[in-house]
Parts: C-alpha cells; sequence; structure tokens
C-alpha cells in the first residue's frame, strides 16, 4: 500500500491511496468465508454453498466493503502520523474517467481532497486590552426584582371588576370585515393580561370589564406579536399572519393577583427557612444573586469580544472552496444559496474553534474525569433546586452522574462545556483587562449586539 500527500497550497492538498491486490485479498477471503458461514440461499444447506457462488453474488459488494474499511484506516493512519491538521474530512475526488470492475479485481488508486488547517502562532497576552463589562446592580433593579418575588408568590382571587394589571380570562370568537360571529370560526378559550397590553386605547376598552361583558377588539393590539396571538385565538401562526379583523371577546373571570407580603415567610420560600432575617439582608441577597446571574452573561459578551478581536487580529486563511463542497457532501439538507447565506459565520465559528484549540495546546489545559463527574453532580442537583425537588445522597448522585456520562453525545457536551470554561477561565487570568460598569439597559443593548 502507499499513501502520499501532494500539496497544492498551504490550505489544500491531494491525497493518493494506491491498494494492491496483496493489501486486500487476505481480508476479503476472510469474509467471503464468513459470509458462506452466514447466508442463506434456497436450494443449498447453511454453510455449504460454494464458494464460487458466494464470490458470483456477494464478492462485489464484499469487496467494496473491505477496500472502504482499509482505505478509511489507511487515510486515518497517514493523517494521525504525519500529524496533519485537516478540516472536515477526505472527499474523494471526482474523476468521470474512473471505473472499477468490482469483478475482476486488481490494484486500486484513490484520490481525496483535503483541506488542511492554516498554521498560525498565538502570543497572549499582547497588547490589546479587553473590556469585561459588568451590570451595575442598583437600587431599581434590586426592587424589580423583589417585585417579581412579591408577585411570584401571591395569591390570585376572583374580582368582580377588571383593573389595569388584572387577567381576564374570555372566550375568543371569530368576526368577519362586519364584525359579526363567523359560523364555524374560531371560538377559543384564553387569557389577557391587561398590564402586558402597549396599546392605550385597547388597554383603556379593557379596564372596567365585568363578567359576561362583551367587547369587539383588534387581537393584534392586546397580543404580543403573531405567535402570541395565535396561541390566544387557537389558531396557527400562518392564519395569523393572514387574519386581519376584529374578535369578539367575551369575558367569563377576572382574576386578580395581590403580591406577597415582604415578611419573612416570603424570605423562607425565596432563599430557604432562616436564610434571611430581615429585609436589609433580603435585598443584600438579592443584590449578590443579581450579580451571579449577570456574570454569566458578561462572561458571553466579553469571550465574543476576545474572539472578534483574536480572529481580526491573526486573519486566518481557510481552504474555503473546499469546505463548502465538503458541507455540501455531508449534509444532504444544505443548500448552496443557504450555504452562501450562513457561510460566513460558520467560518468565523472555524477559526475560533481553531484558535481555542490552540491556546488549549499551548497552555496544556486538560479536562480530567473526575471533574466532569463533578461538574455533572452540579448540573444535575442546580436541575432538583430549580424543580422544588430535594438533592438526592451523594452516591445516588454520583449514580446519576455516571448514567448521563453513559451516553456519549452528553458526555461530549459536558466535556465541551468545562473546556470552554477552561479557556474563558484563562483568558480572564492572562489578557490585560479593565472592568467597566454599566447599567442594565445598556448591558441589553450590548448583549443584543453581539
Amino acid at each position: 500500500m502507499d499513501v502520499k500527500i501532494e500539496n497544492i497550497d498551504a490550505l489544500n492538498a491531494v491525497l493518493r491511496v494506491k491498494i494492491s491486490n496483496e493489501d486486500y485479498n487476505g481480508s476479503y477471503e476472510s469474509s467471503l468465508k464468513n459470509y458462506k458461514k452466514q447466508v442463506q440461499l434456497p436450494g443449498f444447506r447453511k454453510g455449504h454453498i460454494p464458494t464460487s457462488v458466494i464470490k458470483k453474488k456477494y464478492g462485489p459488494s464484499i469487496l467494496a466493503e473491505e477496500i472502504d474499511k482499509i482505505l478509511s484506516q489507511s487515510i486515518q493512519k497517514h493523517i494521525t502520523e504525519n500529524e496533519i491538521n485537516i478540516l472536515g474530512n477526505p472527499l474523494p475526488k471526482a474523476d468521470e474517467n474512473l471505473t472499477i470492475d468490482w469483478k475482476n479485481p486488481g490494484d486500486f488508486e484513490f484520490e481525496y481532497e483535503i483541506g488542511i488547517a492554516p498554521e498560525f502562532e498565538l502570543k497572549l497576552p499582547g497588547r490589546d486590552k479587553h473590556t469585561f463589562h459588568k451590570v451595575k446592580v442598583d437600587d431599581k433593579l434590586i426592587d424589580k426584582q423583589i417585585e417579581d418575588f412579591a408577585k411570584r408568590y401571591g395569591k390570585l382571587s376572583v374580582v368582580d371588576e377588571s383593573s389595569d394589571k388584572d387577567m381576564i380570562m374570555a372566550s375568543f370568537k371569530e368576526l368577519d370585515k362586519d364584525d359579526n360571529v363567523v359560523e364555524d370560526g374560531f371560538n377559543q378559550s384564553s387569557t389577557v393580561s391587561v398590564e402586558f397590553v402597549d396599546d392605550k386605547k385597547s388597554k383603556k376598552k379593557l379596564i372596567g370589564l365585568k363578567s359576561s361583558d362583551v367587547l369587539v377588539i383588534d387581537p393584534r393590539k392586546i397580543s404580543k406579536g403573531e405567535a402570541d396571538m395565535a396561541a390566544m385565538l387557537g389558531i396557527d401562526k400562518d392564519r395569523a399572519t393572514a387574519y386581519d379583523r376584529n374578535v369578539q371577546l367575551t369575558v367569563t373571570e377576572i382574576k386578580r393577583l395581590s403580591p406577597a407580603n415582604l415578611d419573612n415567610a416570603l424570605f423562607d420560600k425565596v432563599f430557604g427557612k432562616g436564610e434571611v432575617d430581615d429585609l436589609a439582608s433580603f435585598r443584600n441577597r438579592v443584590s449578590d444573586d443579581l450579580d451571579k446571574m449577570f456574570i454569566g452573561d458578561s462572561d458571553r459578551i466579553f469571550k465574543k469580544h476576545v474572539s472578534e478581536t483574536l480572529i481580526k487580529k491573526l486573519k486566518l486563511d481557510l481552504p474555503n472552496e473546499f469546505l463548502k463542497k465538503w458541507i455540501l457532501a455531508t449534509n444532504k439538507e444544505a443548500t448552496k444559496d443557504q450555504l452562501d447565506k450562513e457561510y460566513d459565520e460558520y467560518a468565523k465559528s472555524l477559526k475560533w474553534q481553531l484558535i481555542e484549540n490552540r491556546i488549549i495546546k499551548d497552555n496544556e489545559i486538560k479536562v480530567e474525569s473526575d471533574e466532569v463527574v463533578a461538574k455533572t453532580k452540579e448540573l444535575l442537583a442546580s436541575q432538583y433546586s430549580q424543580y422544588g425537588m430535594m438533592i438526592p445522597a451523594d452516591e445516588e448522585l454520583s449514580k446519576a452522574a455516571q448514567n448521563v456520562l453513559s451516553n456519549k453525545e452528553e458526555s461530549r457536551k459536558i466535556f465541551d462545556m468545562m473546556y470552554d470554561q477552561k479557556v474563558l477561565t484563562f483568558l480572564k487570568e492572562n489578557l490585560k483587562i479593565a472592568e467597566k460598569q454599566v447599567s442594565y439597559d445598556d448591558f441589553v443593548k450590548l448583549a443584543s449586539q453581539m
């Protein structure tokens, strides 16, 4: 067997594999014998079919399978032993003149296109100074969070007349262009939260209503977009998009939320019994939790900023034409038009992946198995807490973690998550960083731009 690579340029090459009869004949004959033992054909006892019959009927497909196996192994071995950093996978080179006679095999020669990752040096920390944005947790944010807690643990009661913060339970009937009820049209029971209706005129119509009151109203003006309107009316999104008429709203019930008092009963429900003693310490705990909540978003914005800076600075070239060809060849659902629209983002993501891998390699960043188990247990414990369930004992949690990690896909996700976190930690510890506090509104704007 002969495997050679011919470089076209720094990013593209052709890999040639020559396979002689001696390379495949032994495994081919062995596969024929195994097939002979297993296959059943009318007129023959199992295991007693003549080899010539097996070879004539199944030989070409068995040989093709053996050649494919040898190709995969030899290509992978050559790439690994020669430390060739490829992108994607080798693609068989199209050759209209190539014909293979599987019935009369001899020596074979195959050619593959390969894309090669760019060579580059990464010197950190470098001269660039990176900004780390943090949300300034002020009284306004703390008050809003406490208000949300009070609502979450408040009580709903039925009232006679609607006000600007009530929930109106109603039936919605389809109307024609003259505001007449459409026979066999939709008739859906749903809810409108008056507090979240933005249109002032429509909101005014919803205030002061009583049970059994009937109102003709534009559904677009009391919902948050087409998906919300579709759910409210019990129709699909396409129909909601096309719907351009009013609806008949008939009030069935009005409910009012009375927020919970800011006392120890609420403090215990939010943070656990005895964790917080008074309003001042409750506010401090809320402030700390908001800090922790926003830090994840701060990290994402920081990492995005660093990735864009390094990608721009390093100016990495990719074997773009090869990668496009490989994506279309390996993803049957992808179209050329779709690829043309999305390729730039894909290329940017791939460049950052190459940079991350270089950071991991150069700085010997490792994720150990015990770290992955500990992280999985942490994630499981968080899920239990999220659903208000008691966290199991450590032994039971360890078994659950091992069960999760027995799934290769889940295991890979957690390993990737931990490598991402370690790369982020490395960047935060080694780059020149200027911390900047911003208001919540400015932070949201910043996050929406990333």
